[in-house]
């Protein structure tokens, strides 16, 4: 086992990422930009030289006029870094649901004889016995928090699309959320 941050990736898994990688160098010079892509309706586009941009890319002022096999591998590469990073925060996540269904706590339940009567010490007060109990129901707070992670993309989505349009709602925001909840 090999471990990114505190999370275990098997041979398989690393096997997975570098034929990735593999892959994706073997057709990089394939994937450029064709003759007269950047024209007409496609010239704001963020790959194109006086495109807009993005919300995030390009990151440098003047990324437009570096090779675009270049910056192709580099997206790569930080496509890859973002896919190790949800895995290390579906790990922390996974182990933050243990925790909080795993809580007890002690309560407060009268001893009983075998008549069903409340036992009494010597002096007739009632003897009380303490035993620790689930918090949540296991089944509703697994169902609960699972439902939960798995909107947090579109839910993230949403919130930078927002921020991104400058508070006014945009194409994406209301419809990932919404075809979330059905499904979940």
């Amino acid at each position: 086992m090999i471990a990114f941050h505190g999370t275990r990736s098997t041979a398989a898994d690393l096997l997975n990422y570098s034929s990735v990688i593999a892959v994706s160098l073997f057709f990089l010079p394939y994937c450029s930009a064709a003759d007269g892509f950047c024209e007409g309706n496609n010239a704001g586009r963020s790959c194109c030289a006086d495109g807009d941009g993005g919300l995030a890319l390009p990151v440098f002022p003047y990324e437009a006029d570096w090779n675009k096999n270049f910056r192709a591998f580099l997206y790569i590469v930080g496509l890859l870094w973002c896919f190790v990073g949800v895995s290390v925060l579906s790990d922390v996540f996974m182990a933050g649901i243990e925790t909080i269904t795993n809580s007890t706590y002690k309560r407060k339940v009268p001893r009983l004889t075998q008549q069903g009567q409340q036992e009494q010490d010597a002096s007739g007060n009632p003897v009380f016995d303490y035993e620790e109990t689930l918090i949540w129901n296991p089944a509703v707070a697994n169902l609960t928090l699972m439902a939960l992670g798995s909107s947090t993309p579109e839910i993230l989505l949403s919130i930078i699309e927002i921020v991104g349009a400058g508070f006014y709602s945009g194409d994406l925001g209301p419809g990932t959320v919404v075809g979330s909840a059905s499904f979940n």
